[in-house]
């Protein structure tokens, strides 16, 4: 496939609004349809892999996401970044934040997404759950900042159906009577109804729609992010007390539900006869919210979103595709950027040309081979500007491989033996591999500036 720039791809993509109606219509997808798998990404919102029964997680049922880990591979060594708007930049355009960030909630109005690179390639795009790109700043907090980023329509997805699609202020509700823009169009009708409900519906429509063509799915959900009200399973719920908030009652809850819906599109594939031509990718923006107490066994793992430690960045990655991805267990190191990459392989995706990746693909993973595997991963963490991010008062920038950690103020960690990054490890005393790790880290941040 010859590459092509954004200017193409946005001539080839048209609008959301001007193909919405039609998408999914009609035709068979032709010779392509039986080379190049359907993509349904989904991405948790605030969860750490250690909510995960699959990653040895006990407080918390996840009989779904544990049966695609089982079926499929679980990726060991995933990393996102420790907030959500500086992951979601990274997935959507495969490139370290240092390189495209503008501000908190804000996606780059002129970047290219996957949602873009995928309408190109051939396939009908499907977004629903939370956006949170656009005009993140309420009016009296750095008002430079209103009206800017990206508007769902713009992003190369044929049809989508979002919360908090606009102004901070107008976000409303995304669990119970949700605020949902519907192609251009606020639903009217969510009273009593339950957001993530909502989502998976759309999605399962579209893929009905859609089952005879090539389609890509992006599913950023709602959960598991406070506030932490209570789920349809809940008495709170039955009862009337849907807007409750706390999270020792209901994180629980909130986390099993994420995986029933789940567990919903997963079903609606198998219903369809699509499960062995689709690949189900499931990952995470960051770590479990601080406050939030999980067990694996006997130890205690406290939430920590918006921390630089395994605690804030360190996430679910399951990849299931039957008859294609053989059952494993993957130590390779894979981190938010790659996920272009991998599309581009698998489903005959171009990235623009003159454009820097920099993801690495897993896809040969996926097919049980060796493949280039990451040496290590990197993070520029600057959340600011943003409404609430007052408290982000200096740039964090590390790197790191399965092992050591490296911060750009040089201070390494052997988080194997220190996963809560409570000893440094001065220059010169952490032994040969430590001093090598030292070296190899230090060159990727010299490098990457």
């Amino acid at each position: 496939m010859k590459p092509i720039d954004r200017r193409e791809f946005l001539l080839r993509s048209g609008t959301a609004a001007a193909v919405a109606a039609s998408a999914c219509g009609g035709g068979s997808g032709g010779p392509a349809r039986a080379r190049r798998p359907n993509v349904v990404l989904i991405m948790a919102d605030d969860l750490g892999y250690e909510c995960l029964g699959c990653y040895g997680g006990t407080s918390y049922k996840t009989p779904r996401l544990d049966e695609l880990a089982r079926t499929g591979i679980r990726f060991d060594h995933a990393y996102s970044q420790p907030l959500c708007t500086p992951t979601r930049l990274q997935l959507m355009t495969g490139q370290y934040n240092f390189r495209n960030w503008q501000a908190f909630g804000v996606l780059p109005p002129d970047e290219t997404t996957f949602g873009h690179m995928m309408r190109a390639a051939g396939y009908k795009t499907c977004i629903a759950g939370k956006w949170q790109l656009y005009s993140y700043n309420p009016p009296d907090f750095e008002p430079e900042w209103r009206g800017k980023g990206m508007r769902a329509e713009d992003a190369g997805f044929d049809e989508y159906f979002l919360w908090h699609a606009e102004h901070t202020e107008d976000k409303g509700s995304r669990y119970a009577d949700p605020k949902i823009l519907d192609n251009g169009e606020y639903l009217q009708d969510t009273a009593g109804k339950y957001g993530p409900d909502l989502y998976a519906q759309r999605i399962n429509d579209f893929i009905g729609r859609c089952k005879d063509e090539p389609f890509f799915v992006y599913y950023p959900m709602a959960l598991t992010h406070g506030p932490f009200n209570p789920t349809p399973r809940s008495e709170a719920w039955a009862r009337g007390d849907r807007f409750e908030s706390n999270a020792a009652k209901h994180f629980g809850g909130m986390v099993e539900y994420m995986d029933e819906v789940v567990g919903r599109i997963v079903d609606r594939l198998d219903e369809l006869g699509l499960r062995e031509n689709t690949l189900v990718l499931f990952f995470s923006d960051n770590g479990t919210p601080r406050g939030v107490r999980s067990k694996m066994g006997d130890r205690i793992v406290d939430g920590g979103k918006g921390l630089p430690t395994d605690a804030g960045t360190h996430v679910p990655l399951i990849a299931n595709w039957p008859g294609a991805v053989e059952p494993a267990v993957s130590g390779d190191l894979v981190d938010s950027t790659d996920f272009i990459p991998t599309l581009a392989e698998l489903c005959a995706m171009t990235p623009p040309r003159e454009r820097i990746m920099d993801g690495v693909s897993f896809a040969p993973q996926l097919r049980g081979e060796r493949g280039a595997p990451r040496e290590w991963v990197l993070a520029h963490h600057d959340p600011r500007p943003g409404w609430s991010k007052e408290a982000y008062t200096k740039l964090d920038r590390w790197a790191r491989d399965r092992r050591y950690k490296l911060y750009r103020e040089g201070e390494l960690f052997d988080i194997a033996e220190d996963v809560l990054e409570q000893r440094p490890i001065p220059p010169g005393s952490g032994g040969a591999q430590a001093e090598a790790a030292r070296e190899k880290l230090r060159r990727v941040l010299e490098r990457m500036i």
